[in-house]
């Protein structure tokens, strides 16, 4: 409970003097109240706007991904358990999908390499002589966005992090900026957050919150509630394999010019050089 200020205390009304006889703003529990959902949700994209505009970032690139994605070394040590483990237990099922998916999920560090590359490039074009433009914002997590703000921090070049408070998953990597990190209760405000000065959008092979806020993105290109955002898949194969696009259109659910909202990469080079183009950024 707040303490009272020197001139509440000076008052002989024991009213006055009561622990629940403060302003309202100071309130934590009175805040956190269902009727105050209004006032979080403004103070949570006004904090985060304050900040961004304190410190210059005049343009961001949304960098997302998986969170499981991880590095080479990771993967195989846990594809050799996996396979050590379906050849002791050859009947197994359990063992045999295990091993399955160890080999699959071994294929994708190269993803979490052209992330890490991605903002090397990033970095090195756009952090320079305290300019703050084409900042890369990930929600500070594990997997591909480690390896953004891995590569942001080895460069000591600003980035962002926005954060969803989730019931798992919830993990802040150690690479990101404390200063530049900021929780987000409702996911509502945190993509729109994610999507104020935001210039591109790189998405990385991932999971159901990867592909929802690109989908989002795609809508409001679609129907013209944004404008000027290039987004940049990385990797065709993967993502031609996830999403039937070419039967989305050939059923005339999309427009052919639908298909033009968003462009594969298969290097970090492309994915910036794709980037640069349409921003019109000096290619590095």
């Amino acid at each position: 409970m707040t303490e009272l200020s020197p001139e509440n205390k000076s008052f002989k009304d024991p009213l006055t003097r009561s622990p629940f006889y403060f302003p309202a703003d100071r309130d934590t529990e009175f805040l956190q109240r269902d009727e105050l959902r209004s006032v979080r949700i403004g103070l949570e994209l006004l904090k985060a706007e304050l900040i961004q505009r304190e410190q210059g970032m005049r343009s961001t690139i949304v960098v997302f991904g998986s969170a499981r994605l991880q590095e080479s070394a990771a993967t195989r040590e846990i594809l050799q358990l996996a396979e050590v483990a379906a050849a002791g237990r050859p009947n197994d099922s359990s063992c045999q999908q295990q091993a399955a998916l160890a080999r699959r999920q071994h294929n994708f560090p190269i993803y979490y390499d052209v992330a890490r590359e991605f903002n090397r490039f990033v970095s090195s074009s756009c952090h320079v002589d305290g300019r703050c433009d084409y900042v890369i914002v990930t929600v500070g997590g594990s997997g591909a966005m480690e390896a953004a703000d891995r590569e942001a921090a080895d460069a000591h070049a600003k980035y962002f992090g926005l954060n969803m408070t989730l019931p798992h998953e919830q993990y802040l990597n150690p690479y990101i900026t404390p200063e530049l990190s900021f929780p987000f209760r409702y996911f509502t405000i945190g993509k729109l957050r994610f999507m104020i000065r935001s210039k591109a959008l790189s998405a990385f092979p991932g999971g159901l919150r990867t592909l929802d806020e690109l989908f989002e993105t795609l809508t409001l290109l679609q129907t013209t509630k944004t404008a000027n955002v290039t987004i940049v898949l990385v990797g065709r194969g993967f993502g031609e394999r996830l999403i039937k696009w070419q039967i989305l259109m050939e059923s005339r659910l999309i427009s052919q010019s639908d298909l033009q909202l968003f462009h594969y990469a298969e290097t970090s080079q492309e994915a910036w050089s794709l980037i640069g183009r349409h921003n019109g950024v000096p290619a590095s």
